[in-house]
Parts: structure tokens; sequence; C-alpha cells
């Protein structure tokens, strides 16, 4: 018998993941907050359902998929008054691609839990870029047969996916990897302000360095989109001040990071910039001119 999915969330990333699900074969049904939202014709024109309530999209999933942008957005889709944990049926899989945080996340599964609902918590990394291709990190918590038994729909959207431990890991390695990302970025903004100000061509730059032991994701794939300054976002602004306010949370009384908080007021500081909070995480740079 076919399972049936619904997917929440037809974002920069809820789109192309459904639409990779569909292309491998899998049923899916989606439900956005926005129905006016034009990422929805395409999962029409892919043949998908798109149902205009979460009771409707869910009520017969055995897989329930969410990636929506903060804390409050996955506590409103889950467990608010129109929430899925009132019309899921029971055992179904609930697993969240958002950030949000490992206490939030084991907060979230024992609300869960008690209406006999499983969850995995399973942020994911690569971007809007890795969401197309099919080819993100998904960094998974939870019980470890509820993640086998996913692996499956995981492999239809991403190309590394991890087995972190218990609920609550997937995102505490995520808030690693958005400290690597965050650093990352000061780091390729000052190498190209660097380049330039030598007079050499920063796409060459990037083409030298990429190859060697400063490669990275963030070079690769958005130091071009930097020199052309294009803005366009895969990851907002936002988003990772978003991701940067959990990670300081989570630090508590944590010694301090100087990497972190120095991205942290980078990305605060473009952040006051016109339109820059909508603008992909690349815009740093404009901080730097």
């Amino acid at each position: 018998m076919t399972k049936k999915i619904a997917f929440l969330g037809m974002g920069v990333m809820g789109t192309p993941m459904s639409l990779n699900l569909m292309q491998a074969g899998f049923p899916v049904t989606v439900w956005n907050r926005s129905s006016s939202s034009p990422n929805l014709q395409r999962i029409r024109d892919s043949n998908g359902t798109v149902k205009d309530s979460i009771a409707a999209a869910v009520e017969d999933a055995d897989y329930i998929f969410i990636c929506v942008s903060d804390v409050p957005d996955v506590k409103e889709v889950l467990l608010g008054i129109k929430g899925a944990i009132h019309c899921a049926k029971p055992q179904a899989l609930i697993i969240d691609f958002s950030t949000i945080g490992s206490p939030t996340a084991r907060d979230i599964a024992e609300k869960l839990k008690a209406k006999h609902l499983r969850f995995l918590d399973a942020p994911i990394s690569g971007g809007d870029i890795g969401a197309e291709n099919g080819t993100l990190t998904i960094m998974v918590g939870g019980d470890r047969q509820d993640f086998e038994e996913a692996m499956p729909y995981f492999e239809a959207m991403g190309k590394n996916i991890y087995y972190c431990g218990e609920t609550g890991s997937g995102q505490a390695v995520k808030m690693c990897n958005q400290v690597l990302c965050a650093v990352h970025m000061v780091a390729l903004c000052e190498a190209i302000k660097l380049a330039e100000y030598q007079g050499i061509d920063p796409n060459l730059m990037i083409e030298v360095c990429q190859t060697g032991a400063a490669g990275s994701w963030a070079i690769a794939n958005l130091g071009r989109k930097i020199t052309m300054a294009d803005f366009r976002p895969g990851f907002m602004i936002k988003h990772i001040l978003k991701d940067l306010r959990l990670v300081q949370e989570t630090l508590d009384n944590f010694p301090a990071l100087p990497g972190f908080e120095l991205a942290t007021q980078q990305f605060k500081n473009t952040a006051q910039l016109a339109d820059a909070l909508e603008q992909g995480t690349q815009a740093m740079f404009r901080a730097y001119y």
C-alpha cells in the first residue's frame, strides 16, 4: 500500500523538496499559509495536490513534513488551534526540516507523543541550490527506527543524510553548521575585498581558492553571486539572524565564541541596509562597501 505524504510550507526550500519527492514517485499533498504563492502552481504543474487547510492536507497522511521559518511558525503549524496535532492520524511520522533549536524540538516531540504521533527533527543545509538539486544535507534527531523508515524520503531530497542521535540532536548539529556558515561568509566577503584592494580579479581569486585548503560551499556557490552583485535569496538574512539567535540561546553560559559574535554583528549591520533582510546571506558584502 502506497504511503501518503503531506508537506506543509511551500517556501524557497519546501517547494523543490516536495517536487523532488514527487519526481521520485511519492504522492504528495501540500499546504501553504499563503494560498496566493506562485510556488503552488509549480506543485500543480507537477500533478501535486494542493489543499487549503492543514487538516485537509494531513488527515490521511502517513508522513507529515514541515519546512517553515521560525519557532512560532512551527508551533502554530504543528501545535496551534488548527495544527496538525489535532487532525493527524495516530502514529503518523512528523518530520520537521525547519531550524528551531534542540529545546523546542524536544518540547514539540513530547507534545506530539502524548497524542500518539511520532517526530523527527531534521534540519537541512544546502540552500535553495541543494533543495532544487536534491543534494541537501539532512541532520536527523529522534528514534533510530523512525529514521530508518524515513530514509527513502530523505534520499529523494538529500545527498548527505546523517542520524545524529536522540531528539534534538539534529538541531544541535545544525547550530554548529550555522556558526560555520556565518563565519565563512565573513571570510568570503573579506577575501573578495582583499582581492579588489590588491588589484586582483575577485573571480580569479574564487576560482583558485575554491580548489585548495580554503575551499568551501560558500566560496563555490556564493562567491560569484557576490561579484555579480546578485543578492537574490537562497537563504535570507532574516533567517540566518534567526538561526544565530537560536545559537545564542543555546550558548547560555558557554564561553564566548569571538568568530560567531563577529559574524552576528556583521549580519546585524547588513540588516540595517535597505531591503537587506529579504536578500540572501551573500548580501553581507554590502556591509563592506
